[in-house]
């Protein structure tokens, strides 16, 4: 079965009665997590985008504690996937402000991280990535933000 493109299924949901659309919504959360992830944060958190955005941070927070240290082959699995999920959040967010924030805070626990990521090529390459992506996200916000983030980028 080929899928529709996004221009025809809007044009079919405007058919849809408010029950219909509910339902469709409660059937589309049952196939994948991203979908009920996704229809949580619109539904719950997109009100409140600094409790979001703290409520990633703890989850980052948790998901470095419990990196293998053992060799640089779990850390550099465990650091991307950590990077994979924090990009997922920022996806559901679609804020430019939220996501120059979560991908500074991820830097910057990467940064600390013990054993330091300098020994590793592979990490310090994710970091400095990450670091020439904040750079250029940076520079689309409003003057203000940018005073703001670039003081932070400084400091790492």
């Amino acid at each position: 079965m080929k899928a529709v493109s996004v221009v025809t299924i809007r044009k079919e949901l405007k058919h849809k009665s408010n029950e219909e659309l509910a339902e469709l919504c409660l059937r589309l959360s049952r196939f994948k997590k991203e979908n009920k992830e996704l229809l949580t944060y619109l539904l719950f958190e997109a009100e409140n985008e600094a409790g979001y955005i703290e409520t990633v941070k703890s989850e980052i927070d948790e998901q470095f504690e419990l990196i293998n240290t053992n060799s640089f082959f779990y850390i550099k699995k465990s650091v991307r996937k950590i990077l994979r999920n924090t990009k997922k959040y920022i996806r559901y967010s679609l804020n430019k402000e939220t996501e120059v924030e979560l991908l500074l805070y991820f830097c910057k626990k990467l940064k600390a991280m013990k054993p330091s990521i300098s020994r590793n090529t592979t990490l310090t390459n994710i970091y400095n990535r990450n670091i020439e992506a904040i750079t250029k996200k940076v520079l689309k916000l409003h003057e203000d933000l940018q005073y703001d983030f670039n003081l932070e980028l400084e400091d790492m």
